[in-house]
């Protein structure tokens, strides 16, 4: 991210936010460099963004945490889209996905790290703080089956969580761990 254009990516800088909210919406590059504003909507308690999935024309509907809302209340005003390139203008899913690489390379992140992995990595923090599988179909826009493919494929199971599922398993028996 350009700090001198918020909520923009720009080539060959490691981001401030952009990756950190690019893991937070777990929304497809096709979609994610789409957002706009109008896409922003109130909650009784904070904000969430209301998504039209393009690929399977599911709603997603997405709580703005502190880091996305960031990106989002540092976007100029006037400016339609939330995610741009370092000019302000449009990016592709190609670019978007390039932007994320050399953010990746400069970081010295493994190289087999992509763009649509950090739908993985959404999915993967939803199911940490106990979301439910349906809840997270419905805030990634996808079906329940899907939201589970995802998760099998990118959740990994911590040490901490072994031990806390040793810990229940033993309660239920009634003993200690």
């Amino acid at each position: 991210m350009d700090p001198k254009r918020p909520g923009s990516l720009q080539r060959g800088r490691a981001g401030v936010g952009a990756p950190d909210s690019l893991c937070e919406t777990g929304l497809r590059p096709a979609d994610l460099i789409k957002l706009t504003p109008a896409h922003v909507e109130q909650t009784p308690r904070a904000r969430r963004l209301r998504v039209r999935t393009s690929k399977r024309n599911r709603l997603a509907h997405i709580p703005i945490t502190p880091t996305l809302a960031e990106v989002i209340d540092t976007t100029p005003a006037g400016r339609l889209l939330i995610l741009t390139n370092a000019n302000g203008n449009a990016l592709t899913p190609h670019r978007a996905s390039e932007g994320v690489r050399q953010w990746r390379d400069k970081a010295k992140l493994s190289d087999e790290l992509r763009l649509y992995d950090a739908r993985g990595t959404a999915a993967t923090r939803l199911l940490n703080h106990g979301l439910s599988l349906a809840e997270i179909a419905n805030h990634m826009g996808w079906s329940v089956r899907y939201a589970a493919n995802v998760i099998e494929h990118y959740a990994r199971v911590s040490p901490d969580e072994t031990d806390a599922v040793l810990v229940k398993l033993a309660q239920a028996k009634g003993g200690a761990a």
